[in-house]
């Protein structure tokens, strides 16, 4: 429900064009959830989608796993702009990259931290994890639709960035920096790169700093990109409290 309820908040909010088409609720749960079902319904009147109840039976064949708590919704693609002009950017944003990052869960609770964190959106790469945004949406608890996101080739998108005033901040240990040493005011462009192939070259050579998270013991291992992107989330929003 969490996430169906971003869903809304977030066509409600103009934040997304996606168009929800119909809310299956499951009679199991008319006991348990009934104020969700009050609510669904009420919200199915004015946002003119369908609200059907249907048994738990009938969702298995459109679902994985059981943490969709018998409340699905069927909706159209949301379309992703590209990102071709820095007019397009927030003025004074908190930006983020995820590069090269394998798992649609490891995406999805990436973009929850960042969201938690205060950013302001997200630039993806053509080929990206909102084709998988049901899952997307329940690892990132629903805030994969409440942030604005553009689509474009990493180094394109630093390139722009740049124009637009942005320093741009790379996740990394060569070269690096500590976290507690860097610069991370905004307008910043965060870039954080998957576990397996990490950051490429061409994108670092945009980077104004690189920035390492230090451990509190001797660890040869590295931070998931979620964790990494928690971590350092939080320390941008920390930086910039007035």
């Amino acid at each position: 429900m969490t996430s169906i309820a971003s869903l809304i908040n977030a066509v409600r909010d103009g934040l997304t064009d996606r168009k929800i088409k119909e809310i299956w609720f499951a009679v199991e749960k008319n006991e348990k959830k009934f104020k969700e079902k009050n609510f669904l319904t009420a919200v199915s009147h004015t946002m003119g989608f369908l609200f059907k109840e249907v048994r738990l039976s009938d969702l298995e064949p459109y679902v994985t796993g059981t943490s969709h708590g018998g409340i699905i919704a069927f909706c159209e693609d949301r379309i992703i702009p590209t990102l071709t002009d820095a007019n397009q950017l927030p003025k004074n944003g908190f930006l983020a990259i995820l590069e090269g990052m394998e798992d649609p869960y490891n995406f999805g609770n990436s973009v929850r931290s960042l969201y938690a964190a205060g950013a302001n959106g997200l630039i993806l790469p053509f080929r990206n994890w909102m084709e998988a945004a049901g899952t997307v949406a329940r690892a990132s608890a629903g805030t994969s639709e409440l942030l604005p996101m553009w689509c474009a080739e990493s180094a394109d998108a630093c390139k722009i960035c740049k124009q637009a005033g942005y320093r741009i901040i790379c996740a990394g240990i060569r070269d690096s920096v500590s976290i507690d040493e860097a610069d991370l005011h905004l307008p910043l462009l965060l870039v954080i790169g998957g576990e397996k192939r990490g950051i490429s070259r061409t994108v670092l050579n945009y980077a104004d700093q690189v920035v390492r998270i230090d451990y509190g013991r001797s660890f040869r291992g590295s931070l998931s990109a979620s964790a990494t992107a928690a971590v350092l989330g939080f320390n941008v929003l920390k930086s910039n409290k007035k």
